[in-house]
């Protein structure tokens, strides 16, 4: 595993999370975030996650696998703002056979901004056909603490 500043893991304990900072680009004319912006965020937390646990997202596609979004929601709460400071918690929600699904909260301190989940699919880049989880990657996903684990 990678110790990166940002990113906090401790097994069974907390969820995993990454920070990061509201950029100007990310915001509508009101310094408010547009809206596509959280599902932005929440690819941001699912690579950092893989980096964490010492598979970086290139190192998947070497082995042969995308991992592309199928379904995407995402609930708005309270606006995030220009140059907020912002954590994007990461649960595993599904390991199925040829998908996994991931659950999202975006935090600025202890408000929950926004909610969300991506459902994905794994391909076989080769042939462009879904395929089963592999054991490596089901393995690595199950080190993170579920849902119920939250801060």
């Amino acid at each position: 595993m990678l110790d990166l500043p940002a990113m906090i893991l401790t097994p069974a304990a907390a969820p995993f999370r990454t920070q990061l900072r509201v950029r100007y680009a990310d915001t509508d004319a009101a310094g408010v975030v547009y809206y596509a912006n959280y599902l932005t965020y929440f690819e941001v937390a699912r690579v950092d996650l893989l980096r964490f646990l010492g598979l970086p997202i290139n190192d998947v596609q070497e082995r042969g696998v995308v991992l592309p979004v199928i379904e995407a929601r995402c609930t708005y709460r309270r606006p995030a703002r220009l140059d907020d400071l912002l954590e994007v918690f990461v649960f595993p929600a599904e390991l199925a056979n040829a998908r996994f699904s991931f659950t999202y909260e975006v935090r600025r301190g202890d408000e929950v901004l926004a909610t969300g989940m991506t459902r994905h699919a794994v391909v076989d880049i080769a042939s462009g056909r879904p395929m089963a989880l592999p054991d490596w990657l089901r393995k690595l996903f199950e080190l993170v603490p579920p849902a119920e684990h939250r801060a």
